[in-house]
């Protein structure tokens, strides 16, 4: 177990913990064939990229049996090409998708995320670089309010789910050598302390960005616990991972001046990120 504490983020002192074993992947050559496809946000212009990831299966620690190995089946799916940027959360935080008489009316105003302290991007970019600072509610919400406004299944993707497509298929520890790194994330050594426009890097071999490095992304547990995994810009190379994550704590909302602090975003936490799945 590794901890330290980034300079940028004062309170953050969470610890990312090494998974206690590398999850042994096999993906099923006759996997049904999914096609990718473009999805635009009704009411908008703003469109994202979905990938097809093919099933199989990943063998990983179970933490609800004291990390006792548990094979769990993939079924294919969808992920999104990059990390959910501003420009897609953007229409959901300030309800850019409804019309003025509904805003005016408050129409889901209490199932979209309140006002955020200053800039939510921190200053470090906004317009296609990944939206930061979300609670693990937040994500959720939003994966909600996509699938309502698209007709589609879109979810967080559970954290087996997520080192199977973050492997690629790959057999061995990944990435494969340390200089490889530096190709595919932005982290400690080269992200000058901020989050980059997605899509900077090389992707991993089924064409997803940025799976490790820039933002963090949430995933859901085998105990139900939202985790973040693959490591962030605040990370240093070990630590940037496929299997290495890091759970919530205090420090991530510490300097919030809320009493109670906000459901919805993570002051302290512009490491935390997200990326989504569509279900078939």
């Amino acid at each position: 177990m590794i901890t330290y504490a980034h300079p940028f983020v004062k309170a953050h002192k969470a610890t990312l913990q090494d998974a206690p074993q590398i999850p042994v992947v096999e993906v099923d050559a006759n996997s049904k064939k999914l096609e990718p496809f473009e999805e635009k946000i009704p009411g908008t212009v703003v469109k994202f990229k979905m990938i097809p990831i093919p099933g199989g299966k990943i063998t990983v620690s179970d933490p609800t049996k004291g990390n006792a190995p548990k094979t769990v089946e993939v079924k294919p799916m969808w992920v999104g090409k990059t990390e959910v940027t501003w420009d897609e959360f953007d229409i959901f935080l300030f309800r850019l998708d409804l019309s003025d008489e509904d805003r005016k009316a408050g129409v889901e105003a209490k199932s979209r995320p309140s006002k955020p302290y200053g800039a939510p991007d921190r200053g470090f970019g906004h317009e296609g670089y990944p939206a930061i600072g979300l609670s693990f509610y937040t994500v959720q919400e939003y994966c909600k309010w996509l699938s309502a406004k698209t007709g589609k299944k879109f979810r967080l993707p559970t954290s087996t789910e997520w080192q199977y497509f973050a492997t690629a298929g790959e057999k061995k520890a990944y990435p494969l050598a340390n200089d490889d790194l530096d190709k595919i994330a932005w982290y400690w050594d080269n992200a000058d302390d901020k989050t980059h426009e997605v899509a900077g890097k090389e992707p991993n071999k089924w064409g997803l960005y940025d799976v490790l490095g820039n933002a963090a992304e949430w995933t859901v547990e085998l105990d139900k616990e939202g985790y973040i995994y693959g490591g962030a810009f605040t990370d240093k190379r070990p630590l940037v991972s496929p299997y290495a994550r890091k759970k919530n704590t205090p420090d991530w909302d510490a300097t919030d001046p809320q009493n109670p602090k906000s459901k919805w975003w993570l002051k302290d936490g512009p490491f935390v990120g997200f990326r989504i799945v569509c279900e078939p």
